[in-house]
């Protein structure tokens, strides 16, 4: 998958993110997932300066995380989302977090967003502006495919037969 028409984050992990395990603690995948968040949510026209100006924005009500691989301290990191689908008051995607000069696949996280009015702390429907623009970079989005683990949930271990 290439970075066209996906809405880019890059960031490097900081020394003060990294546990004592030698490696970025959980929280801090987290962190560098909401900075995404907040790319995307921008690119669509929803973000900080919507919500100051309007009274209106997005509130996280689900989220899934899996992670992969380890990000050690300094390794720089590439966000990569895709918005995989919409309503009028929902925003659903997926992000993919990379080592920037590795490659490789550090974590995924996919979320489950609401547009909400936050004088009544409601779900309201995106304004036309927005939605027409959510249009847009769904239908940009479209031609990647879904992502495998999209819409995957957790599964418990089977009990174990011996266990008394």
């Amino acid at each position: 998958m290439t970075d066209d028409d996906l809405i880019v984050h890059r960031e490097a992990v900081q020394s003060a993110w990294v546990d004592y395990n030698g490696h970025l603690n959980v929280a801090y995948y987290s962190l560098i997932f909401d900075h995404a968040t907040d790319v995307l949510l921008d690119a669509l026209g929803v973000g900080a300066s919507y919500a100051g100006e309007t009274g209106f924005s997005t509130f996280v009500v689900e989220a899934h995380t899996r992670f992969l691989n380890e990000l050690s301290d300094g390794a720089p990191v590439r966000v990569t989302t895709q918005l995989l689908g919409f309503d009028s008051k929902r925003l659903h995607y997926f992000h993919r977090m990379q080592h920037d000069e590795e490659g490789f696949l550090a974590a995924t996280q996919e979320l489950l967003s609401v547009h909400v009015d936050l004088n009544e702390r409601r779900a309201a429907p995106f304004p036309a502006g927005a939605l027409q623009t959510i249009v847009d970079i769904a239908a940009s989005h479209e031609h990647f495919e879904r992502p495998e683990k999209a819409g995957a949930s957790i599964r418990p271990p089977a009990p174990n037969p011996d266990r008394k």
